[in-house]
């Protein structure tokens, strides 16, 4: 196959197209050229028969008048006239006969005719031998005989003058069919044009688009991070050349996830062993086996107590954020009753809500999705522990489950001190603490709400925290369809 390259295959299916319709075009035109000519032609052949027919029908009665004066008079113009309307007459029948055939016999027999009846004239005024003249009187009866051949003359200027209207019905009908047939075969080719002209689109669009969908997909999947699947982009050159560059942007993203997640560990393990020997060497310190610590000694080995110890929590919360970002990139899918599962991990949560006196409620029904059951009771779970860390004591917390269109709605609501309008959006970024809370409330790590929509995004859903006059609100939507 040739290496041909975005813009050649645009350029080749537009030159293409073009090229159709504009055969589909010159072939009517052509067509309608040589029906124009035919017409312009058929037109001077029925105005020259129509003059030969009229000239025809004029010359014989011009002929008849010329024949019967003569007849009476004798007189040598008159036969002269007679013979030059004869030689008219002829030339006309001349451009008759060569239509066609159809006019042969008619000729013939005009033009016997008029032999016949300049016959009788030259019968009629021959000379004796004697070089007598005859009487004009004796012209009479060649005159009565010659009746019979000028009503024929005039019988057959007739029909070669009907022959002559038949012949031009014929024609005329027959280019109406000639037109009506290249109108057919115009309307055929500009149909067979336009078919091949959106075949052609059709082919060089999925030529085109099927690839271009592919490199968008790529780079979802890419910004998504899911990075296992290589990347095979099929079609012109250069989106084949994209997508090589993608894979290999692909796996470069894995290296470097890789190398993040490696040194995350690394440094990690490396906190972690220092850090036991400081809380091992503080609560020594704190313990007086190295001697007795005074009120000012003891308050100081008491912060650096509480420093390690938040150390090491934010070492832990940094590594389980990171796992979830793995598991994200994975899901087992299952079929999922979502109420059933909200109301297990509310009785997961049950001994802290009864501990603050903080009550949970439930109300709606959502069909079966298909979703990784353990990571949605990851995302729940953490999504009700914040909301029951937040509840005041004696607290309601509120989940309402229902269906809007394609998309499961999961509303939680409690009584706590809420969000600031200005924190909705970067309330789920990792070690986010928003600036509203209660005395009696431990502030959080901020890793919860991330983890939530880490596992949530990887279900193709959302989840936001929308404005609320009291209390904090967040929504969950998942695709059920």
């Amino acid at each position: 196959m040739l290496r041909l390259s975005f813009r050649s295959t645009l350029l080749m299916s537009f030159l293409l197209i073009a090229g159709a319709l504009a055969a589909a075009a010159v072939t009517g035109w052509l067509g309608l050229e040589a029906s124009a000519r035919a017409i312009q032609d058929g037109k001077r052949e029925a105005l020259a028969l129509s003059a030969a027919a009229k000239r025809i029908g004029e010359r014989t009665v011009d002929l008849e008048r010329s024949a019967r004066q003569y007849l009476v008079l004798g007189e040598p113009a008159l036969a002269a006239r007679f013979a030059g309307t004869v030689q008219d007459a002829l030339a006309a029948l001349a451009v008759l006969e060569s239509a066609g055939p159809a006019f042969s016999t008619a000729g013939a027999g005009w033009r016997a005719t008029a032999e016949r009846i300049r016959a009788r004239l030259e019968a009629a005024h021959t000379p004796p031998h004697d070089g007598a003249r005859i009487p004009v009187t004796s012209a009479v009866p060649a005159a009565d005989g010659a009746d019979g051949d000028f009503a024929r003359l005039a019988a057959l200027a007739a029909t070669l003058a009907t022959l002559v209207e038949e012949q031009l019905a014929r024609r005329d009908q027959a280019l109406m069919d000639a037109l009506e047939g290249e109108r057919h075969t115009v309307a055929a080719q500009v149909l067979g044009a336009l078919l091949l002209a959106a075949a052609l689109a059709v082919l060089g669009g999925w030529w085109l688009l099927r690839p271009l969908g592919r490199i968008e997909h790529a780079i979802a999947e890419l910004g998504e991070g899911r990075l296992a699947q290589p990347i095979r982009i099929t079609g012109p050159a250069d989106l084949r050349q994209l997508g090589e560059r993608l894979d290999w942007l692909r796996l470069r993203l894995a290296e470097l996830e890789a190398n993040r997640n490696r040194v995350l560990r690394h440094v990690s393990h490396e906190l972690k062993t220092p850090l036991a020997s400081l809380r091992e060497g503080v609560a020594l310190l704190a313990d007086g086996v190295l001697g007795r610590l005074g009120p000012e000694q003891r308050e100081v080995a008491g912060i650096l107590e509480h420093s390690a110890r938040t150390l090491q929590e934010r070492i832990e919360q940094l590594l389980q954020y990171n796992a979830s970002q793995f598991d994200a990139r994975t899901l087992h899918l299952q079929p999922t009753a979502l109420l059933p599962l909200l109301r297990e991990v509310a009785a997961e949560h049950r001994l802290q809500a009864q501990a603050r006196g903080v009550g949970i409620e439930f109300a709606g029904a959502a069909p079966i999705v298909a979703a990784d059951t353990a990571k949605l009771r990851t995302a729940f779970s953490n999504l009700l522990a914040n909301a029951v860390a937040f509840s005041p004591a004696d607290g309601r917390i509120h989940i309402e489950i229902g269906v809007d269109g394609d998309r499961v709605v999961i509303d939680c609501r409690d009584q706590g001190p809420g969000i600031e309008p200005g924190e909705l959006e970067r309330i789920f970024e990792p070690f986010f603490q928003g600036s509203r809370s209660s005395g009696a409330q431990i502030k959080g790590s901020g890793i919860g709400l991330a983890i939530v929509h880490e596992f949530i995004s990887a279900h193709h859903g959302t989840v936001r925290a929308l404005p609320s006059e009291h209390g904090a609100h967040f929504r969950i939507e998942l695709p059920h369809a």
